[in-house]
Order: C-alpha cells, then structure tokens, then sequence
C-alpha cells in the first residue's frame, strides 16, 4: 500500500469558522494554500472578517497576516493588513485614480547590521549573533496622480530605507529575510503606499502590510495589566539576582536617563528634528529610536531618545494644550522667567487643571524652548 496522506490541515478547522461562512474545505484551501505562514486559527478568522467586511474575495489574499510584538502582552501576535495591491485597488474604485510613476531612488549605500537570532542548533531558547552587509538605496520617491475636479494632480512621497525597512525582532536592528532579498522592491512597495495615502487620505488611510510588517504594538497608556491564572499581572516581573555579585539578571529595564538640554549641538538637533518629522506620518517611532541608536552615543542619544518619545505622547495631546503652552513659552521667553513657568506649570497640575499627559507635554516643551534659548543667547554672545 502507498503512503496514506492525512486531510487534517496543519491550522485544525474551528468552531467560530462556521459562524463566518467558512466550511472545512474553504478553512484547508486558506490555511494551506492562502495564508500559508499563518500560526493561529485566530489570525486567519480575523482575515476573514476583515475580507467579509470590506466586501474583498479572501480567495485573491487581499490581506496578509503580519506577526507583530505586541509591548502589551509581551509576544507576538498576528495581525490582518491590507497588501499594496488591495491599497492601489481601493484607490482606482474611486475612479479618480491616474496612474503612478516608476519610482525613483537615491544613492546607494552600504551598511553592516548585527542581532540576535534564534540558535536554531542550539539549547532551546538560546541565541546567536548574526551580522548582514547589505547594499539599499538610501530613499525611495514615488508619485501617484489623482484627478482633481478633472485635473490630474500629482502626490508625492519619499520615504527612508533606514526609517522604513522590517526587523526581525524588537530592537534588533538585523533587516528581515524579505528586506534583504528585495531592498529596493519592498522599499518601493512601501513610497507608493505612502504616495497612495497622500492622493486618498479617505479611502487609503490605513497601512499596509510591507509597511507593518516587523514593527511593533505599542502598549495603551491606560492599558491594565491583564492577570495569569495564579492571579499576578503579566506585567510584573521576578528578578533573579546573582548570589555571587548581587546583580540583577532580568529586572525591568532601567529607564532613559534624561539629557542634559543645554549640551546638545545643532547638528544633533536637526537630525532629531528629522527623524521626528519622518517618524510622525506613520508613527515608525521604533524605527526611529532605532536609527538614532545606531549614530548617536551618550547624551545626544539620550536627547534624541527624549524628544522622539515626547513627540510620540504628544500626538494625544489637544490643540488648545498646545496652544496655551505655546503662549506660556512665548511670555517665559520675553521674560527670561522659565523657572516660573514650569512653577506655573505644577500647579495646574496640583490644582487638576491639568492631566498628567498634559503636563509632561508642556514641561518638556518648556525645557526644550528654554534649552533653545539658552543656545541662541550663547551664540549671539559668542558672534558679538
């Protein structure tokens, strides 16, 4: 007799896929034939909920499952986002859509990454050390045409390889296998996203998967801690201490130490300034940190590290908290009374005018402006 091959798919059929539609021979052709590299039966049921919703045929993989760290739960977990295609289709539906130029690169450079993997030959859990030079193009620029009451306007994008490309793990800075074998297509893929989202914020608002995939899930500030079946929250962490040199092995990570604002040259700043700019449109504020990481050291990574995750917490912040603070720092600036105004700033705070979000916002724009100041008065000194 042959060799008697099982039917049972390596993802098995569930319950909830009958809910959705999904019978036992869809749920094989999917888990073995669509969404080949899917870990969960929750990820491609969340695939197909998007498709249902959206009115797409599943069948043509619309989507892709994209694992991603979530800093929440502290693992990954798969998420559905839309593939370019499905974003430029969505685009020409609106019947407005006129085409798209080849895209255009910059220099190429070359660069060395090194990470930790998984030893795969090793003790479980263990990991190795692995370096990849590579050569990408420093940026991509694509520009997708709309018509516009009948006039076809251009949309431009230009996007960073190095704010743009996947990992393979949380704050590893080690490219994924995709991004190593096509530097130049993935990079290309996600400038015509970008471009796409320029020339229909409405109808391509959202990410799509070459752009998502490899980043991470930032954790709700307001997110509680959810509970493990002994009753203590996931997030608390036991630690271990070296009984011979009292050091503690896997306690939480010590925080940023804050800069000293008054040390940080202009050229740091305007790189800072940069990757702020960059990072704000897509929130790749990871990416970011990381790319700061990589050439800055001591206090000007601090700084940067400073400012990238206040501009992060800021985007919560409302128009009118930014108005008012600006108007604090434009009066502190006159006066030279900065002590003052972070003063001022705690008793709003004391006083629950002010939320704990609100405040740190314009604290930290205060010490910004006021470190600012300082460098400017140092340097028309210096000049004169």
């Amino acid at each position: 007799m042959g060799e008697v091959i099982s039917l049972q798919p390596r993802i098995a059929y569930p319950v909830e896929a009958k809910s959705y539609g999904v019978n036992e021979q869809t749920w094989r052709v999917l888990v073995e034939s669509t969404f080949p590299s899917a870990k969960s039966a929750e990820g491609i049921l969340l695939a197909v909920a998007y498709c249902q919703a959206r009115k797409l045929d599943i069948m043509k993989r619309p989507v892709s499952i994209v694992p991603m760290w979530s800093s929440a739960l502290g693992k990954s977990v798969e998420t559905v986002w839309p593939g370019i295609n499905e974003v430029q289709t969505t685009a020409a539906r609106t019947g407005e859509f006129a085409g798209v130029d080849a895209p255009i690169y910059g220099p190429e450079i070359t660069e060395t990454f090194t990470g930790q993997v998984n030893d795969e030959d090793g003790p479980r859990g263990s990991k190795k050390t692995e370096t990849v030079t590579l050569k990408f193009p420093e940026w991509c620029q694509v520009t997708v045409y709309r018509l516009v009451s009948g006039v076809r306007c251009p949309f431009t994008a230009k996007i960073f390889w190095l704010e743009t490309y996947s990992r393979k793990r949380s704050r590893s800075a080690l490219p994924t296998d995709m991004w190593v074998k096509r530097p130049k297509g993935q990079l290309a893929k996600c400038a015509k996203a970008d471009a796409l989202r320029a020339a229909f914020p409405e109808e391509c608002g959202g990410y799509s998967a070459e752009e998502m995939d490899g980043k991470v899930i930032e954790a709700d500030e307001a997110d509680i801690p959810r509970r493990s079946k002994r009753g203590v929250p996931q997030s608390a962490t036991v630690m271990d201490i070296d009984p011979k040199t009292g050091e503690v092995l896997n306690g939480p990570p010590a925080p940023d130490p804050k800069p000293d604002l008054f040390q940080v040259g202009a050229e740091v700043k305007e790189l800072i300034g940069k990757l702020v700019r960059r990072a704000l449109p897509n929130g790749a504020w990871e990416t970011a940190v990381g790319y700061a990481a990589e050439r800055l050291q001591d206090n000007d990574l601090a700084y940067a590290k400073y400012v990238l995750r206040h501009a992060e917490r800021s985007q919560s912040v409302s128009d009118k908290v930014r108005a008012s603070t600006m108007e604090l720092i434009q009066r502190a600036g006159a006066a030279g009374a900065w002590t003052g105004a972070k003063d001022y700033l705690s008793k709003l705070r004391n006083d629950g005018k002010l939320s704990d979000l609100d405040f740190e916002y314009a604290q930290t724009e205060v010490e910004l402006a006021q470190a600012e100041a300082a460098a400017t008065a140092a340097a028309m000194k210096q000049a004169g």
